[in-house]
């Protein structure tokens, strides 16, 4: 097994930066789901509905974004570190009322301000 995969600290730091963006998923802070994003404008976020490039763009859509249904339940979340500065968190989500499956897909780095989503992708299927 490789050592460098899921080290626990950095699988702590990792999965608490997953967490605390689900939270302000649902809670609509849009200041932290910013936050959380890297800001360059080579940041990508593919969702259900729109193709985001740019951390412009994707706050945009944050702000422009309904801020009621957006509650969830999570599922199938699997997240792996690489080393100490890179991770893929990949997770299905239910809505209540909705029979459909939602899948979400984020790349994480570990920049001197601390870990920060480079590319998400976010998808939905009956």
């Amino acid at each position: 097994m490789n050592s460098d995969i899921n080290r626990p600290a950095v699988l702590a730091e990792v999965s608490d930066a997953f967490y605390r963006y689900e939270l302000a998923l649902v809670t609509n802070d849009i200041a932290t789901l910013d936050m959380l994003f890297w800001h360059d404008e080579r940041t990508v976020r593919l969702g259900a509905g729109e193709n985001l490039y740019g951390i412009e763009a994707i706050s945009a859509f944050r702000a422009a974004r309904p801020s009621v249904g957006l509650d969830r339940r999570l599922r199938n979340t699997v997240i792996v570190t690489f080393g100490e500065d890179y991770a893929v968190c990949s997770t299905e989500f239910t809505r209540e009322g909705s029979d459909k499956i939602g899948r979400q897909q984020q790349t994480w780095v570990k920049f001197a301000a601390g870990w920060r989503i480079v590319a998400a992708q976010v998808s939905v299927m009956s």
